[in-house]
């Protein structure tokens, strides 16, 4: 019998689809770098009953004023058999490829990918005029390693885990090309994922002194749910209680964030989140069996810096699930 969260190394691989056309696994993974200068998210998604695959990725540079790059395809096909391998073309341009490589189970985990992208100044324009009209063409190549610096940790009512890393290796944007040396999040998921039924809030950090801080506030109405831990070195708290609120600016960008846990045993943190630059994607069911109009989700994600109420500092990613009507 499984421990409590406790996930086990076959864990890692992929799992077999039941009969729900939304089943949906799930491998996501951000950085951000030592100094902050560059962060980036990246996701790959399966979903084998509909027969595609997404890919959605962001690479940011906080706080210089150069565009984000975005990496999406909501159309790539479903990687064969149990590989993790995955040929994506976005921009009519065909040759992406995007690889998976579970190198050592719950210790080492590889992401490589050679990808057309788009270089997008103002973020918001995801929403507006689409992912792939933003800006101009580019080529994003990455080739990043996600080392587990922390307990991996399985939710209690899904079947999802999530584990702090270190995250280093390289990002090459056009002719540039960044070393990363940082920290970061690995997450792996299966079963029904529905963007366009309910909101939600999830958030991680590492502060200063390496307290590792995860949650997910699931905003189903009328049956709150929330998920998390804080861990230090040693010691897992689960979280035991949880509030989040944030401002929304434009666009519904949230500009400050107010995070309250509190963990066992006796662990009560408040955190104050400040999200420095965006990386958003618009998600639309567009599946040929689905209304394309009727159901679309706004989809802000960002790097952040934090600051707790007893004087440490941090960084991490947040996002925002905002489904809405069309």
């Amino acid at each position: 019998m499984r421990a409590a969260h406790e996930v086990l190394p076959s864990d890692e691989g992929r799992h077999a689809p039941d009969a729900e056309e939304l089943w949906n696994e799930s491998y996501y993974c951000d950085f951000v770098a030592g100094d902050g200068s560059l962060a980036g998210w990246l996701r790959l998604g399966l979903y084998p009953n509909r027969q595609v695959a997404w890919w959605t990725t962001w690479i940011v540079h906080p706080g210089s004023g150069a565009p984000g790059v975005c990496s999406v395809d909501y159309r790539a096909p479903v990687p064969p058999g149990d590989t993790l391998v995955c040929r994506s073309t976005v921009h009519d341009r065909t040759g992406g490829r995007i690889e998976i490589d579970l190198r050592r189970p719950l210790e080492e985990f590889r992401l490589a990918a050679q990808v057309p992208a788009t270089a997008v100044a103002d973020p918001a324009d995801v929403y507006t005029v689409g992912e792939h009209a933003a800006g101009p063409a580019t080529d994003l190549d990455l080739d990043l390693t996600w080392t587990t610096d922390g307990s991996p940790y399985h939710y209690e009512l899904t079947t999802r885990y999530e584990i702090p890393c270190l995250v280093s290796g390289r990002v090459a944007i056009g002719d540039e090309t960044y070393t990363v040396e940082g920290q970061g999040q690995r997450d792996h998921s299966w079963g029904v994922r529905d963007w366009w039924a309910f909101g939600w809030c999830w958030c991680s950090m590492r502060l200063d002194d390496g307290t590792r801080i995860h949650l997910a506030d699931i905003r189903m109405p009328g049956m709150p749910v929330f998920f998390g831990y804080i861990q230090t070195p040693g010691q897992v708290r689960p979280v035991t209680a949880l509030n989040v609120s944030e401002e929304l600016g434009d666009h519904g960008f949230p500009t400050t964030a107010r995070i309250e846990i509190a963990a066992a045993p006796e662990h009560d943190l408040g955190i104050d989140v400040t999200p420095v630059a965006f990386g958003p994607v618009l998600l639309r069911d567009d599946h040929p069996a689905a209304d394309a109009e009727a159901r679309v989700s706004r989809f802000p994600r960002a790097v952040v810096t934090c600051r707790t109420d007893d004087g440490r500092s941090g960084s991490g990613w947040i996002e925002w699930n905002q489904p809405g009507p069309a």
